[in-house]
Protein backbone atom coordinates (compact mmCIF):
# COMPACT_ATOMS: atom_id res chain seq x y z
CA UNK A 1 0.00 0.00 0.00
CA UNK A 2 1.29 3.43 -0.95
CA UNK A 3 2.15 5.89 1.80
CA UNK A 4 -0.60 8.54 1.74
CA UNK A 5 1.80 11.43 2.38
CA UNK A 6 4.04 10.27 -0.47
CA UNK A 7 0.99 10.04 -2.75
CA UNK A 8 -0.12 13.57 -1.78
CA UNK A 9 3.36 15.00 -2.38
CA UNK A 10 3.83 13.18 -5.71
CA UNK A 11 0.42 13.95 -7.24
CA UNK A 12 0.56 16.27 -10.24
CA UNK A 13 -1.91 17.38 -12.88
CA UNK A 14 -0.95 15.16 -15.81
CA UNK A 15 -1.69 16.51 -19.26
CA UNK A 16 -0.05 13.86 -21.43
CA UNK A 17 -1.19 10.24 -21.56
CA UNK A 18 -0.37 7.01 -23.31
CA UNK A 19 -3.00 5.76 -25.77
CA UNK A 20 -3.43 2.54 -23.79
CA UNK A 21 -6.74 2.34 -21.93
CA UNK A 22 -6.54 1.93 -18.15
CA UNK A 23 -7.96 -1.26 -16.68
CA UNK A 24 -11.55 -1.48 -15.44
CA UNK A 25 -10.27 -2.70 -12.06
CA UNK A 26 -8.20 0.48 -11.71
CA UNK A 27 -11.20 2.66 -12.60
CA UNK A 28 -13.30 0.78 -10.05
CA UNK A 29 -10.70 1.47 -7.33
CA UNK A 30 -10.63 5.15 -8.27
CA UNK A 31 -14.43 5.34 -8.24
CA UNK A 32 -14.56 3.59 -4.87
CA UNK A 33 -12.20 6.23 -3.49
CA UNK A 34 -14.57 8.92 -4.80
CA UNK A 35 -17.59 7.27 -3.26
CA UNK A 36 -15.83 7.07 0.12
CA UNK A 37 -15.31 10.86 0.26
CA UNK A 38 -16.92 12.79 3.12
CA UNK A 39 -20.17 14.60 2.34
CA UNK A 40 -22.43 17.11 4.04
CA UNK A 41 -25.12 15.30 6.02
CA UNK A 42 -23.88 12.01 4.59
CA UNK A 43 -25.86 12.73 1.41
CA UNK A 44 -23.33 11.22 -1.03
CA UNK A 45 -25.05 13.27 -3.76
CA UNK A 46 -22.81 12.36 -6.67
CA UNK A 47 -23.02 10.40 -9.87
CA UNK A 48 -20.06 9.40 -12.03
CA UNK A 49 -20.15 8.93 -15.80
CA UNK A 50 -17.14 7.07 -17.22
CA UNK A 51 -16.43 7.98 -20.84
CA UNK A 52 -13.98 5.93 -22.89
CA UNK A 53 -15.56 6.31 -26.33
CA UNK A 54 -13.08 8.35 -28.40
CA UNK A 55 -15.84 9.72 -30.63
CA UNK A 56 -17.69 11.09 -27.61
CA UNK A 57 -14.50 12.56 -26.13
CA UNK A 58 -13.63 14.19 -29.47
CA UNK A 59 -17.16 15.59 -29.79
CA UNK A 60 -16.93 17.16 -26.32
CA UNK A 61 -13.54 18.67 -27.13
CA UNK A 62 -14.68 20.10 -30.48
CA UNK A 63 -17.91 21.44 -29.01
CA UNK A 64 -16.08 23.23 -26.19
CA UNK A 65 -13.49 24.64 -28.60
CA UNK A 66 -16.29 26.18 -30.67
CA UNK A 67 -17.72 27.79 -27.53
CA UNK A 68 -14.33 29.08 -26.36
CA UNK A 69 -13.28 30.62 -29.66
CA UNK A 70 -16.20 33.08 -29.54
CA UNK A 71 -16.29 33.56 -25.78
CA UNK A 72 -14.92 37.10 -25.67
CA UNK A 73 -12.37 35.91 -23.08
CA UNK A 74 -8.82 36.35 -24.37
CA UNK A 75 -7.40 33.36 -22.46
CA UNK A 76 -10.22 31.00 -23.46
CA UNK A 77 -10.01 32.10 -27.08
CA UNK A 78 -6.24 31.44 -27.01
CA UNK A 79 -6.88 27.91 -25.71
CA UNK A 80 -9.32 27.28 -28.56
CA UNK A 81 -6.86 28.71 -31.11
CA UNK A 82 -4.06 26.49 -29.77
CA UNK A 83 -6.03 23.37 -30.69
CA UNK A 84 -5.03 21.87 -27.35
CA UNK A 85 -7.36 19.06 -26.29
CA UNK A 86 -9.25 20.23 -23.19
CA UNK A 87 -9.15 16.67 -21.81
CA UNK A 88 -5.49 16.21 -22.74
CA UNK A 89 -6.28 13.26 -25.04
CA UNK A 90 -6.90 11.08 -22.01
CA UNK A 91 -8.32 7.63 -22.80
CA UNK A 92 -10.78 7.93 -19.90
CA UNK A 93 -12.72 10.91 -18.60
CA UNK A 94 -15.06 10.73 -15.63
CA UNK A 95 -17.81 13.33 -15.43
CA UNK A 96 -18.77 14.19 -11.86
CA UNK A 97 -22.40 15.18 -11.40
CA UNK A 98 -24.33 16.11 -8.27
CA UNK A 99 -27.94 15.91 -7.14
CA UNK A 100 -29.39 19.29 -7.99
CA UNK A 101 -30.82 19.71 -4.47
CA UNK A 102 -27.69 18.65 -2.55
CA UNK A 103 -26.83 20.62 0.58
CA UNK A 104 -23.18 21.34 -0.29
CA UNK A 105 -22.68 20.22 -3.86
CA UNK A 106 -19.36 21.95 -4.65
CA UNK A 107 -17.62 20.75 -1.49
CA UNK A 108 -18.99 17.21 -1.75
CA UNK A 109 -17.94 16.78 -5.37
CA UNK A 110 -14.58 18.43 -4.72
CA UNK A 111 -13.87 15.94 -1.94
CA UNK A 112 -14.81 13.07 -4.26
CA UNK A 113 -12.59 14.43 -7.04
CA UNK A 114 -9.61 14.88 -4.72
CA UNK A 115 -10.01 11.28 -3.57
CA UNK A 116 -10.04 10.23 -7.24
CA UNK A 117 -6.88 12.20 -7.99
CA UNK A 118 -5.07 10.71 -4.99
CA UNK A 119 -6.26 7.17 -5.72
CA UNK A 120 -5.07 7.53 -9.32
CA UNK A 121 -1.62 8.65 -8.13
CA UNK A 122 -1.52 5.73 -5.70
CA UNK A 123 -2.04 3.44 -8.71
CA UNK A 124 0.57 5.38 -10.75
CA UNK A 125 -2.15 6.63 -13.09
CA UNK A 126 -2.10 10.19 -14.33
CA UNK A 127 -5.06 12.46 -13.66
CA UNK A 128 -6.18 16.03 -14.09
CA UNK A 129 -9.18 17.94 -12.73
CA UNK A 130 -11.00 19.35 -15.76
CA UNK A 131 -12.78 22.67 -15.51
CA UNK A 132 -13.20 23.72 -19.15
CA UNK A 133 -15.43 20.71 -19.78
CA UNK A 134 -18.13 22.53 -17.78
CA UNK A 135 -18.89 24.63 -20.86
CA UNK A 136 -20.26 21.46 -22.49
CA UNK A 137 -22.69 20.98 -19.61
CA UNK A 138 -24.43 24.33 -20.13
CA UNK A 139 -26.70 22.78 -22.75
CA UNK A 140 -29.42 20.28 -21.87
CA UNK A 141 -28.96 18.28 -25.09
CA UNK A 142 -25.32 17.65 -24.16
CA UNK A 143 -26.28 16.45 -20.70
CA UNK A 144 -28.76 14.02 -22.26
CA UNK A 145 -26.07 12.70 -24.64
CA UNK A 146 -24.00 11.73 -21.59
CA UNK A 147 -26.95 9.94 -19.94
CA UNK A 148 -26.67 12.07 -16.80
CA UNK A 149 -29.58 10.99 -14.57
CA UNK A 150 -32.55 13.32 -14.14
CA UNK A 151 -32.14 15.58 -11.12
CA UNK A 152 -28.33 15.70 -11.43
CA UNK A 153 -26.10 18.55 -12.59
CA UNK A 154 -22.69 17.77 -14.12
CA UNK A 155 -19.96 19.96 -12.63
CA UNK A 156 -16.46 18.79 -13.57
CA UNK A 157 -14.46 16.11 -15.29
CA UNK A 158 -11.39 14.10 -14.35
CA UNK A 159 -9.02 12.84 -17.04
CA UNK A 160 -7.31 9.51 -16.38
CA UNK A 161 -4.62 7.55 -18.18
CA UNK A 162 -1.18 6.07 -17.95
CA UNK A 163 1.39 8.84 -17.68
CA UNK A 164 3.44 9.83 -20.73
CA UNK A 165 6.00 12.55 -21.23
CA UNK A 166 7.72 14.56 -18.56
CA UNK A 167 6.08 14.66 -15.13
CA UNK A 168 5.60 18.26 -13.95
CA UNK A 169 7.90 19.42 -11.17
CA UNK A 170 6.67 19.85 -7.64
CA UNK A 171 4.80 23.15 -7.46
CA UNK A 172 6.23 25.94 -5.37
CA UNK A 173 4.07 26.52 -2.34
CA UNK A 174 4.42 29.23 0.26
CA UNK A 175 5.13 28.17 3.82
CA UNK A 176 3.41 31.35 4.98
CA UNK A 177 -0.15 30.02 4.80
CA UNK A 178 -0.70 28.70 8.31
CA UNK A 179 -1.52 30.55 11.52
CA UNK A 180 -1.36 28.62 14.79
CA UNK A 181 -3.49 29.67 17.73
CA UNK A 182 -2.62 27.74 20.88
Amino acid sequence: MADIFEVINNRRSIREYKDEQIKDEEIEKILNAAIMAPTARGEAPWHFTVIQDKDVLNHINDYVHNLLKDSGDELLEAIAESGRNIMHNAPTVIVVSVKSDATNMQADCSAAIENMLLAAEGLNIGSCWLGLIAAFFKFEDNIKKLHIPDGYTPLYGVSLGYKAGKIPEKPKRSNDVVTWIK
